[in-house]
């Protein structure tokens, strides 16, 4: 909704809600998040050990963007979230909105999109490494029927450049 121009107070003062109610939640949901991210980074950098170099490419991109929003939401997301909207004036939404409110819950919603695009970039560079790993397995099977066809055709006696008159005996095979 911030995103929307004009940015109104109502904007304002639902996001500031929204907020609010992160910060008001069960400290279990820190827990989970902490895990989840933990899984997150694990599993990128477990891909990274076979070492082939179109896996460090994808891979070492995924990881510079993850680790990006990892870092802004350690150090202004959390940080914001807890120090600006740990309690919030009692409103309604009509009401004027706070100017000491104005610039964290701007600077949050941009945090965020950032984030949000830092890790779709991750996902797209994800099933990028995908694509270009099904690409290349679809080039191993051709390769390899190629060289079966070529084996299969080495076996079978190749017919000689000259013809064979009906009645003399078949040339010596060596």
């Amino acid at each position: 909704t911030l995103w929307k121009s004009p940015v109104t107070d109502e904007h304002l003062w639902t996001a500031a809600l929204y907020y609010s109610i992160l910060t008001k939640g069960p400290v279990q949901i820190l827990y989970i998040l902490s895990a989840i991210v933990v899984l997150g980074g694990s599993t990128i950098f477990w891909s990274l050990r076979d070492g082939e170099a179109v896996n460090l490419m994808f891979d070492g991109g995924s990881i510079f963007l993850y680790g990006t929003t990892v870092i802004m939401y350690m150090h202004s997301v959390i940080p914001n979230l807890v120090e600006k909207f740990s309690s919030i004036p009692l409103h309604q939404t009509k009401d004027v909105f706070p100017r000491m409110l104005r610039s964290p819950t701007l600077e949050l919603a941009s945090n965020h999109l950032v984030c949000s695009v830092a890790l779709t970039g991750v996902l797209i560079l994800q099933a990028g490494r995908w694509w270009a790993e099904l690409s290349d397995g679809d080039d191993e099977g051709y390769l390899e029927e190629k060289l079966a066809e070529d084996s299969e055709t080495s076996d079978e006696p190749r017919p000689s450049a000259a013809p064979i008159a009906p009645d003399a005996p078949p040339p010596d095979q060596h």
